[in-house]
């Protein structure tokens, strides 16, 4: 039989445990139900974005050898700008498919062409601004910069992301996505890049929430009275 005084310390340790892990827990279990429940592609914004689009194709371009690039070409992508075809070389830098000249970033009308290819028809556009820098918790962190943010008049607080260097469609945000991107923190404890798994607090409350559970049932072997019931047969036996 556990005594008395070892009981009480038990329950003691549980009921602190689970009063220190309580709102972690409550966060994992919101936003457990949240993922669980939401679509992942309206979370892409997919309902926003022009699922049917098909790059365009370019005929008359001229070879990528003759683009006068001083470290050669290492890697080498298309993209079209406005409908103008441009060659996004070694990831640094653009140059025009036709003429070869060096672009050095794309204006704010070029984004707008580039975006309006990717979103659906219908979308207006409320505003449109260059962003340089964004700290670890902006919802466009990770990704090429300088770029455009291009805001749409909605009631989702809808942005698409153009990046200004190489011209490129990089991303979709809103109002559900950022509530995901909120959620999937506190699930994950990563309160700096989102994506961690390893974090020292995530792995201390694991292991205190385990800790925690197992407590609560050493609690319920040293309080039931079956127990106490079959370990009086099994000692008088």
């Amino acid at each position: 039989m556990v005594k008395r005084k070892t009981a009480l310390k038990i329950r003691k340790t549980h009921r602190y445990l689970g009063l220190f892990l309580g709102v972690q827990f409550l966060f994992w279990t919101i936003s457990g139900m949240y993922f669980s429940w939401t679509n992942i592609d309206d979370i892409h914004a997919d309902q926003f974005c022009n699922l049917d689009y098909v790059p365009k194709a370019f005929d008359d371009l001229i070879s990528p050898s003759q683009i006068n690039n001083p470290e050669g070409i290492g890697s080498i992508e298309i993209r079209d700008i406005n409908n103008e075809p441009y060659y996004w070389i070694n990831n640094q830098k653009l140059y025009s498919a036709k003429t070869g000249k060096a672009k050095k970033n794309i204006t704010e009308e070029e984004a707008l062409s580039v975006a309006k290819n990717y979103m659906k028809d219908g979308l207006k556009v409320a505003n449109i601004e260059k962003i340089t820098e964004v700290d670890d918790y902006h919802e466009y962190r990770e990704k090429l910069l300088p770029a455009y943010v291009i805001s749409y008049d909605t009631d989702e607080a809808l942005n698409a992301y153009v990046s200004v260097t190489d011209g490129k469609f990089q991303t979709v945000r809103h109002r559900a996505w950022r509530w995901f991107d909120f959620l999937w923190m506190t699930h994950t404890m990563d309160y700096d890049t989102r994506d961690n798994f390893n974090t020292i607090v995530l792995r201390a409350f694991s292991l205190l929430g385990l800790i925690t559970v197992l407590s609560g049932f050493l609690l319920w072997y040293t309080s039931s009275p079956t127990i106490r019931k079959l370990k009086k047969k099994i000692i008088k036996s």
